[in-house]
């Protein structure tokens, strides 16, 4: 699928690997609707691109609903979904001296990471089928993000590693109800990038995390992130794949 011209929505836009890929599709000639909770960070991030932001917790239903509908008032059907809202939440064992892990932050991680981007891809993907097939036979292209976690999940990362293997899970099947009507579903398994909830992260395990890092010895940057989301769009041989992106690191933290 060409970027130009065309709609696309990033969830969590307003930072990190979203604002990333926001600011690339957007140079590649997307017309970009940026959704986040921050609303003013929103509009700053779409506004100087001539897209449109707007505040949408997407785990809720009528909020995507709406900010849906408000996208294809101002900038048209969206024909590309890119979900990069996410939050944080490590650091607690399944049990331990602490006690028993908090089941609402479990809850919270899962709707947040899997809930949300289920829910964005679903009410996204209808709106998409009820536009006309494109000229290249596609109607549009989602794009989740999961986390290198949801294989390699180290210590304290229960709940944030469940629910993105969740997201991978999504990939395979959520490809195969939507490629009758020309929607390609792809996942980015991301390694360690840096972005605001990596910069979270305390010294000791960042050094660690960093050290096992074999090429390149550095963490991942958001532009490299958002360039693997712009070649899936215009690939459209990719389809129903979670690729992983993190410069060969495996996580064995104990």
């Amino acid at each position: 699928m060409r970027l130009a011209g065309v709609t696309a929505i990033i969830t969590g836009g307003a930072s990190g690997l979203g604002e990333a890929t926001a600011r690339a599709l957007a140079a590649g000639g997307a017309r970009v609707a940026v959704f986040d909770l921050d609303q003013a960070g929103a509009e700053a991030i779409a506004g100087p691109m001539g897209g449109a932001g707007f505040a949408c917790d997407i785990t809720d239903e009528a909020a995507v609903q709406q900010a849906l509908a408000r996208v294809r008032q101002s900038l048209g059907v969206s024909r590309i979904i890119v979900n990069c809202a996410g939050i944080g939440g490590g650091g607690f064992r399944t049990a331990g001296p602490k006690g028993p892990h908090p089941l609402d932050l479990f809850r919270r991680l899962m709707d947040v990471h899997l809930t949300g981007a289920f829910n964005i891809a679903r009410l996204g993907a209808q709106a998409m089928l009820e536009a006309p097939l494109r000229s290249d036979g596609e109607r549009g292209v989602i794009i989740h993000t999961s986390s290198i976690a949801a294989t390699d999940g180290p210590v304290g990362m229960v709940a944030y590693s469940a629910a993105k293997a969740g997201v991978i899970g999504l990939t395979l099947p959520m490809a195969r109800d939507l490629a009758p009507a020309g929607i390609r579903v792809c996942t980015i398994i991301a390694g360690n990038f840096e972005t605001p909830m990596l910069a979270g992260v305390r010294d000791a395990l960042r050094s660690t995390l960093l050290a096992m890092q074999p090429f390149p010895n550095r963490f991942g940057r958001p532009e490299e992130f958002a360039r693997l989301a712009c070649h899936i769009c215009e690939n459209s041989m990719l389809n129903g794949v979670a690729i992983r992106l993190d410069g060969g690191l495996r996580l064995n933290v104990t």
